[in-house]
């Protein structure tokens, strides 16, 4: 069968999901049974996101071989179940930089270079050879930014010239509001975003209407009438309480029969086991029975909850697993800097500590550590998470007064955590972190991490330049902190744990790997420790 392009487009404004539509359709395809990857484009200039603020992008998601990518690959990879390469990504920073190079090369045999064709052919054999390359049945491509920015406008042109020759499903994510003051819901801006992309010489074949509650009768007639699609062409996407369900909702408008009909694949039937299967696992997850668990997330970036989109999707994986009814705080660190702010912590079943940059906050993460600690409340420590738990058992159990990070305090006496040695030569910041998938040994059968992963080697993703300062490591052991993984090589620390009481952390990013099928074990190890401390 010859590869197959859906195109996915964002109109009127951002943040409306265009990454869960993707997916969903992607989920579907699979149940199916058909090959299907994702292509992103980000028409940023960055190479990659490694350099971004997490309070302007979201957070930055790092794949098994070492993308630092857009967090829509999270929830490609929590959909599709499997893990995805930094070939699906493409920004505007690597096709500008690959162009220029090819130009500097001489490649052009010495045209002048321009957007169209030269940019724009380049887009289109990048996506037909991601496509035969993966051996695919269908590619989706989500398009980043919203139609009418001139970031992505070259990448639509590439996208319309594709459809000239392949088999291309335009499929638009709309909004569609509901005014309070009249109380209705409102087609005029879909209608006016419609005729933009037909003035771009693209007409979307399905309209994804993103609604607050169920899409009206007389709006979804208004805009088949205006757009000139069939009503079951205009499908609804109303707010969820999960973002897993959407994929049936799509299911139960017919979405996907239309969809193969399009492409002409009119005797396909999807795979009831898989079908089956997700259903049970969706409605786990959004199940509000079982015990009542409340997990505080203590970090730098609360402001922006995509920060830290992948910790809350682990936490929910493994509540669902575990039959949990959770409830997730979130409390900025800097508040709890403050005299008398730890009351924001009292009554909470668990605390976990994501990653994070720059000195910030980080007092206010330690004095949490340090009440989880005397507390015996559960903690689970990502990144810094686990570099932090280090900084506060020095200070306070060993006595290792003002001991900290030199990412914090470059001059302390006590540099528990420190630079790792082969960041020292480093001059660049983008892509030069340890990144991607790294085995970790597990060298205690009686630890958390083994009574986890049931396994003595696993492989879990990393993004950090700083380690656990190996000088420190007796000091640290004598007085109880457990060292239960490291390397294989043992240069380096990747699991600690208290010797009292439930408290892990590691220096990887285990809630990257996690989904919806597949727990991360750490998260339900934590999730379970918490259950049982409420």
């Amino acid at each position: 069968m010859p590869v197959k392009f859906i195109v996915v487009l964002g109109s009127i404004m951002s943040g409306l999901g265009k990454g869960v539509v993707a997916s969903s359709i992607m989920k579907i395809l699979d149940m199916y049974g058909f090959r299907v990857l994702p292509i992103k484009f980000d028409g940023y200039l960055n190479y990659d996101c490694g350099t971004m603020n997490p309070y302007r992008h979201g957070e930055v998601f790092v794949l098994d071989d070492k993308g630092e990518v857009d967090m829509d690959f999270g929830t490609y990879e929590r959909f599709l179940n499997r893990s995805l390469t930094s070939s699906s990504s493409i920004t505007g920073g690597k096709l500008f930089g690959g162009i220029i190079e090819k130009e500097r090369k001489g490649e052009y045999l010495g045209e002048d270079v321009q957007v169209i064709p030269h940019l724009t052919n380049d887009i289109q054999g990048k996506v037909k050879s991601f496509a035969e390359k993966n051996k695919l049945d269908f590619v989706v491509i989500e398009v980043g930014g919203t139609v009418g920015d001139i970031e992505n406008g070259y990448f639509i042109e590439a996208m319309r010239q594709l459809s000239l020759k392949e088999e291309v499903i335009f499929i638009d994510v709309t909004y569609v509001p509901r005014l309070k003051t009249v109380g209705e819901q409102k087609s005029k801006p879909t209608q006016s975003a419609f005729r933009a992309l037909m003035g771009m010489g693209i007409i979307p074949n399905f309209l994804i209407c993103r609604t607050d509650g169920e899409m009206s009768d007389s709006i979804k007639k208004k805009l088949a009438m205006f757009t000139s699609l069939d009503e079951s062409r205009v499908i609804n996407d109303p707010d969820m309480d999960s973002p897993y369900q959407l994929p049936q909702y799509l299911i139960d408008q017919d979405f996907d029969r239309i969809l193969l009909q399009a492409f002409n694949l009119r005797n396909k039937k999807i795979k009831s086991e898989r079908l089956e299967k997700w259903k049970k696992n969706v409605d786990k997850i959004t199940s509000k029975d079982g015990k009542a668990v409340i997990i505080a997330v203590v970090g730098k970036y609360i402001e922006l909850k995509d920060s830290y989109v992948s910790v809350k999707e682990a936490l929910m994986h493994a509540a669902g697993k575990l039959s949990i009814n959770l409830d997730i705080k979130w409390v900025e660190s800097e508040l709890l800097e403050k005299s008398d702010s730890l009351i924001l912590l009292q009554g909470i079943n668990g605390l976990v500590v994501p990653g994070g940059f720059g000195k910030r906050g980080v007092e206010g993460i330690i004095n949490a550590i340090e009440y989880a600690r005397k507390n015996s409340i559960p903690y689970l420590g990502l990144c810094l998470g686990m570099q932090l738990m280090a900084v506060e058992f020095a200070r306070n159990v060993c006595n290792l007064k003002r001991a900290n990070s030199t990412e914090f305090d470059p001059h302390t006496k006590y540099n528990i955590i420190d630079i790792l040695p082969s960041q020292l030569s480093v001059k660049q910041k983008g892509g030069t972190m340890r990144l991607g998938a790294w085995d970790m040994l597990i060298n205690d059968k009686k630890s958390i991490a083994f009574s986890s992963y049931h396994k003595k080697v696993v492989s879990e993703r990393h993004r950090h330049r700083y380690e656990l300062n190996n000088k420190f490591r007796k000091v640290l052991e004598k007085n109880g902190l457990k060292i239960t993984a490291t390397t294989k090589d043992n240069k380096l620390a990747e699991i600690i744990e208290w010797s009292s009481g439930f408290g892990i952390a590691t220096q990887a990013h285990p809630e990257l790997k996690s989904r919806i099928e597949s727990p991360a074990p750490l998260f339900l190890s934590f999730l379970n420790a918490a259950k049982n401390n409420s």
